[in-house]
């Protein structure tokens, strides 16, 4: 199990040929395995969707980022459209970018609160849907996808974190898809906003389903209520994606253990008190608070912060949300 890889790599390093190497060995393998056709043009449409998509977000590599998923039928006059053009707009304050879907409705409204600069449209090529909305038509940080499959790994694979809005199937498929990858651990740990305008009902209405039918039938642990946060404040939702990254500043495995690297050091009793509180999700020694592992030199822009290191159970990565919402807490 491993978080995505977001480490520059030389092209010209040995390590660059060997991982293209393999790619194409890889490929290759299909011809001996009775592929058709059919299948060879999938991987390639594949293999060139991703390739737009890691060329449009290469130069912004620094910036932190937050996907908003949310309808593409949500009227201008929609109390949630303006909840959305406000909250990208904080967001964008913030210092983050805002990655959509690039469509109509949620999607338009947050990028227009975020304005062009700071806005990314993941679009899909839909019958009914070939183009992207006018706040960022004609950029370069668009691309337009075939695959949804392809079009939500760059939707994840870029964010910190998520916001959702108030929308149909596809919103729904995107909520729990995310929920699932971080439950998982197949995503790092990142906030999870649930927003929408003031007074909604839409929000809490599947709160209740995922307490009633999921929480109360076992499906869930308690502990996975602690990857999201319901709200309709857009100051709450702010805060609340901002604030994760207050002394949480991100993750990465060493061998067999979780490195949680921090903007700050934590004071010995405060060590003392995870120790005490999150001994369960350790699966041996203590939670250990060190300088960079020696394999972590080819992640030099985080270098230099502190480190808090343990062996995570791998896991209860609700408990995990809590440790780093304790952290931000010390």
């Amino acid at each position: 199990m491993e978080y995505p890889d977001k480490r520059r790599l030389n092209p010209t390093s040995k390590r660059a040929q060997k991982l293209l190497a393999d790619c194409v060995e890889a490929a290759g393998e299909l011809l001996n395995h009775e592929a058709t056709v059919g299948d060879l043009k999938i991987i390639r449409a594949v293999l060139r969707e991703m390739s737009t998509g890691f060329r449009m977000f290469a130069p912004y590599f620094d910036r932190r980022k937050i996907t908003v998923f949310g309808s593409a039928r949500t009227p201008l006059d929609d109390p949630d459209y303006q909840c959305a053009v406000e909250f990208g707009r904080r967001m964008a304050e913030a210092g983050f970018m805002v990655i959509s879907g690039g469509g109509p409705g949620i999607m338009q409204a947050c990028l227009e609160g975020a304005q062009r600069e700071n806005a990314f449209g993941v679009g899909i090529l839909l019958p009914f849907e070939q183009s992207v909305n006018a706040v960022i038509d004609g950029d370069l940080k668009v691309a337009l996808f075939k695959y949804f499959f392809t079009r939500k790994l760059f939707f994840l694979k870029e964010a910190e974190a998520v916001a959702l809005f108030p929308g149909g199937y596809g919103t729904q498929d995107e909520a729990f898809e995310t929920l699932t990858l971080v439950q998982t651990g197949k995503a790092p740990p990142m906030p999870i906003v649930c927003l929408e305008a003031k007074g909604g009902s839409y929000w809490p209405e599947w709160k209740r389903f995922a307490e009633t039918e999921l929480l109360d039938r076992g499906l869930i642990s308690e502990q996975d209520l602690s990857l999201y946060k319901i709200t309709d404040d857009v100051e709450v939702a702010v805060r609340e994606v901002t604030g994760f990254y207050r002394v949480y500043n991100s993750s990465r495995w060493v061998r067999d253990l979780l490195v949680l690297r921090l903007n700050r050091t934590l004071a010995d009793s405060q060590i003392a008190e995870l120790n005490e509180q999150f001994a369960d999700i350790v699966t041996n020694g203590v939670f250990e608070q060190r300088g960079p592992f020696p394999i972590e030199r080819d992640d030099p822009h985080v270098w230099h912060l502190p480190r808090l290191a343990f062996a995570f159970d791998r896991h209860q990565f609700g408990r995990l949300r809590q440790l780093i919402d304790r952290i931000n807490q010390l």
